[in-house]
């Protein structure tokens, strides 16, 4: 039975690989910061598993990306890592290495105990943000797999964008000058929805939570990429035996939509809520965006068309992704049946 190692299985992406790889028959051992994480994830992963046995293929180890403590012995008789862990956030930092220092020293330092480990197989999640934070050239119609983030340039300077684009690089270049005899692939989700498996989801969700509660006074001129976290943890677990997808990145992305778009479709499915649906001014942004970071962080994008290509992996997976409204919407009803509200 092929083992692999999740890092990162407490997060929201984590939890639907972790979940797939049980269903599918591998033994899972999951990295954890605490044993009340590991609880948590057997609490979200037990009532979806098609067997309730398969749990029993489930452990745990605990393990910090900024110490080395643990993670050699942790790697021993595994045949696949799938390193998820990584910090996101959209809100203002004071200290750009309170995400940088983790993501890249967490992934040089999973692939150099999967490295002394004698792992042959990688499985790394990076972003979109690694690919999109660049001007294109004229003749380049869409972001896609060429595409490197330019960290110097304003569309690649914040710090979520520069943690995810250096921790790729950091990683392609440790297999390339350290360890050739590794197959890494990269998935590169764009922003990520679907219902999760608990009540502990990510920054991703609490955008879709923020719009359901009326936060802002109107919504920005702002369109992005959605992919359902289902198709992206299937993207995890496929290309383990695809060999095609050895030494390749792949953008996870299904179809574009505004966020006057989403703000109207959930008002549509509740219509007893009081969602803003009116745009914006670019200065009221500019104003809201001097006391809230995640207001902040978008400012470069708005009013921007969406040019991103998931053509290589709807080709290379054969993948249909799940349409975007299903994943909003689904997402959205999972949030209103946990507020409490």
């Amino acid at each position: 039975m092929t083992s692999v190692f999740v890092s990162g299985a407490s997060g929201y992406i984590g939890k639907h690989i972790t979940l797939q790889l049980l269903n599918d028959g591998y033994t899972v051992r999951a990295s954890v910061r605490s044993t009340v994480k590991a609880d948590e994830v057997i609490a979200a992963v037990t009532p979806h598993l098609v067997d309730p046995n398969a749990i029993n293929s489930l452990s745990f180890v605990e393990l910090d990306l900024l110490s080395d403590n643990g993670w050699t012995e942790a790697l021993q008789n595994i045949d696949v890592l799938m390193h998820t862990a990584s910090p996101f956030t959209i809100d203002k930092v004071k200290d750009e290495n309170v995400l940088i220092r983790p993501a890249v020293d967490g992934t040089l330092r999973a692939l150099r105990a999967a490295h002394a480990a004698g792992v042959k197989r990688v499985i790394l999640t990076s972003s979109v943000a690694a690919i999109q934070g660049v001007e294109l050239t004229e003749s380049e119609k869409d972001y896609d797999e060429s595409n490197w983030t330019d960290v110097m340039s304003p569309l690649g300077s914040d710090p979520y964008t520069k943690s995810k684009t250096l921790a790729e690089r950091a990683a392609w270049e440790y297999i390339a000058t350290e360890a050739p005899e590794i197959a890494m692939t990269t998935i590169n989700p764009s922003m990520v929805l679907g219902a999760p498996l608990d009540q502990n989801y990510g920054t991703s969700v609490s955008v879709l939570e923020r719009v359901l509660d009326a936060k802002d006074p109107a919504m920005p001129d702002l369109a992005f990429s959605i992919v359902d976290v289902r198709d992206v943890a299937a993207m995890h677990v496929r290309s383990i035996a695809m060999k095609d997808a050895e030494g390749q990145r792949y953008i996870a992305a299904s179809d574009a939509i505004t966020f006057i778009e989403i703000a109207k479709l959930l008002k549509r499915t509740f219509p007893e809520k009081k969602i803003v649906t009116r745009r914006a001014p670019k200065l009221l942004m500019h104003v809201l965006a001097l006391f809230d970071g995640q207001i902040k962080s978008i400012l470069p994008m708005l009013g921007k068309p969406v040019r991103i290509s998931s053509k290589k992996a709807q080709s290379g997976f054969d993948m249909k992704f799940i349409d975007v409204e299903t994943s909003i919407v689904e997402t959205a009803k999972f949030l209103v049946a946990h507020s409490g509200k």
